[in-house]
């Protein structure tokens, strides 16, 4: 082989090393954007994306990752600062409407003392139900503002899943046996004990034991797992799979539950997340199943 080729051989296989070399270079700067992009999205901070490569094409790209990043951020921060806003101005007026409602039922009361004529009493029925509807409505919406609004409220304590939702089920008792519900419970042998707010739990569950009281067809079946999951099941002929995709909407509800403000289960969520926690729905052979899993959050003493 003469020296032509030797020299050409050398040269083809620097350029071979140069170009792995460079292609090695850029996957780490493409690895370093796709890594900086995730952790950015993820935290709280105004920093950029940077790479430690010289390569012009793989820094513009930086940069329009950089450009997207700051325009990301500044549509987050008008929509925190517009839902502030809007949770603010909602629990003002939740507020202010509790005087004229106390008022407007106290009216009734002294007016269902009176002896009205039939007619004039089944208005004041109607009257009764809308202003009830609306009180309630009022009182969802200013719970679940100040449950959003409040981050730092929880207090979270060694808390017995079991015996919580013992005491939930016994204060359900009524209201379920007059719907002809009898629970069936099933408990693990031991505690399932998880680090909780007791009082946010507590309205967890009397939430999600207030919604299988008004879809049920009949049944309830409880169980708590050893790994701190609580299922509540029944059968339920008014909800579909869609529906029940939709029951965690704001002020979703369904023909089932007209009389329903649409907000106890986005409530329930919520909570159930600020305490590391999930709540799931799903539709299985005719059966609403809710679940709240708490086999995340903190655990011990």
């Amino acid at each position: 082989m003469g020296p032509f080729l030797w020299l050409l051989l050398l040269a083809l296989i620097a350029a071979v090393i140069g170009l792995g070399i460079k292609l090695r270079l850029m996957r780490r700067a493409a690895g370093e954007i796709a890594k900086g992009f995730s952790k950015k999205l993820r935290e709280d901070t105004n920093t950029l994306i940077d790479i430690s490569s010289r390569d012009k094409s793989m820094r513009e790209l930086a940069s329009v990752v950089n450009s997207e990043l700051k325009r990301l951020r500044r549509e987050r921060l008008r929509y925190q600062q517009g839902d502030l806003e809007l949770k603010a101005a909602v629990t003002n007026i939740s507020h202010d409407l509790r005087t004229p409602l106390t008022a407007i039922c106290g009216y009734l009361e002294l007016l269902e003392r009176e002896e009205l004529s039939p007619k004039a009493a089944g208005y004041t029925d109607v009257i009764r139900g809308r202003a009830e509807l609306l009180r309630s409505l009022t009182e969802e919406l200013f719970r679940y503002c100040v449950v959003l609004s409040d981050p730092g409220g929880l207090n979270a304590e060694p808390v017995d899943l079991g015996a919580a939702l013992e005491q939930s089920l016994a204060s359900f008792y009524t209201v379920l046996t007059e719907k002809g519900i009898e629970p069936e419970i099933t408990m693990p042998p031991g505690q399932v004990v998880r680090r909780l707010d007791r009082a946010a739990l507590s309205r967890v569950f009397s939430n999600l034991l207030s919604n299988a009281a008004k879809y049920s067809d009949g049944d309830l079946r409880v169980e708590l797992t050893p790994g701190g999951k609580v299922k509540f099941s029944n059968r339920c002929r008014a909800l579909t799979g869609v529906e029940v995709g939709k029951l965690f909407d704001r002020f979703y509800t369904v023909e089932a539950a007209r009389k329903s403000t649409g907000l106890g289960l986005s409530i329930a969520r919520a909570l159930c997340e600020r305490m590391g926690g999930e709540l799931v729905a799903e539709y299985i052979d005719g059966s609403l199943v809710m679940t709240a899993d708490f086999s995340e959050a903190g655990t011990g003493q």
